[in-house]
């Protein structure tokens, strides 16, 4: 696979809330940086963090707007949807993910507003 191909492959997984199938596509040791979060570490750390964002929501769409390879990394720009209740979470992201030699994704940073899902999200859950 390109490492672009590993990236859409990987957003479908999400899209499909498969996490054994988006883990799978990542390195063992993966850091996951939600900017300005603290990364997180590893295939159980990344399961975890999947499985808490994907778990509210009955629908999750993410739509790439632009993408670009450069060598071994992938960047895009696109629009994370999740639908909550009634209601759906769409946030604006930055992503730039790593490729290494075994076309898994070894590093994954998001750029996004965090105040604007904080108050997406509280909006939604209170319901």
């Amino acid at each position: 696979m390109s490492p672009s191909e590993t990236v859409t492959a990987f957003i479908a997984a999400i899209e499909a809330k498969n996490i054994e199938a988006a883990v799978a596509l990542a390195a063992e040791n993966i850091s996951y940086e939600n900017m300005p979060m603290s990364p997180i570490v590893g295939h159980a750390g990344l399961a975890a963090t999947l499985s808490g964002f994907l778990e509210p929501a009955a629908t999750v769409e993410w739509r790439i707007l632009q993408q670009w390879e450069v060598g071994r990394v992938v960047v895009n720009e696109r629009i994370d949807r999740f639908q909550i209740g009634a209601g759906w979470l769409e946030l604006p992201i930055a992503g730039v993910f790593t490729i290494d030699d075994d076309d898994k994704i070894a590093v994954w940073r998001d750029y996004f507003d965090m105040g604007s899902y904080t108050r997406q999200f509280a909006a939604l859950t209170s319901q």
